[in-house]
């Protein structure tokens, strides 16, 4: 079959363009609540995509109603306080470094419990980069749902551990606000690079 005639299927350009090329970092939120369901259907998304040994330590806090967002307000950067106590949800994503600890259930055609019992030195590495990759898909739900988000990481991690994880083996990583962005209070968008400059085929 000739290459150049082959049809490639066509990706849906509305849905791209709200997952990637038109969606922002949001800086202000609409006076518009955020229904569970949605967060109920993020997860049912994002919980989908691949880590590592299928070992999913990502951990989410999420604080809705003001007297939640309250305890979170002397961890934040000043500023970010108006742009998380404002925001409909606003989503600790965390690590769960005792992450091994569920592989039993996770994956259970092989010992991976016992594979980081014995490799400890693998544990610090795996838990947050898979963590991390794990935020990128909940992200990337969250706005394939119809939700903007609005991603921060100035705040004090050390005060916000000791406020919702302390006592546990969980850390966060960063905060994202979630509802329904504000178009006034987005700043122009600033450059990205050309493939040509930062990719390599070898």
């Amino acid at each position: 079959m000739d290459h150049q005639t082959t049809q490639q299927p066509q990706a849906d350009a509305t849905l791209l363009a709200r997952l990637f090329t038109e969606a922002r970092s949001q800086n202000g939120w609409l006076d518009k609540p955020v229904p569970t369901a949605l967060l109920h259907q993020i997860h049912e998304l994002a919980r989908m995509g691949p880590t590592s040994m299928n070992c999913a330590p990502l951990r989410i806090v999420y604080l809705t109603g003001a007297q939640a967002k309250e305890r979170l307000r002397p961890a934040l950067a000043a500023g970010n306080v108006d742009k998380m106590m404002s925001c409909p949800v606003v989503a600790i994503l965390a690590t769960d470094f005792a992450f091994a600890e569920h592989l039993p259930f996770l994956f259970p055609h092989t010992d991976g419990k016992g594979f980081f019992e014995r490799n400890p030195h693998l544990v610090a590495d795996t838990a947050f980069r898979n963590a991390t990759l794990q935020a990128a898909y909940y992200m990337l739900a969250a706005r394939a749902v119809g939700l903007d988000c609005g991603p921060i990481s100035g705040f004090n991690a050390g005060e916000v551990d000791r406020i919702f994880f302390e006592g546990t083996e969980t850390r966060s990583n960063f905060i994202c606000g979630l509802g329904y962005g504000d178009p006034s209070k987005l700043f122009p968008r600033h450059p990205r690079f050309a493939f040509d400059d930062v990719c390599t085929i070898l």
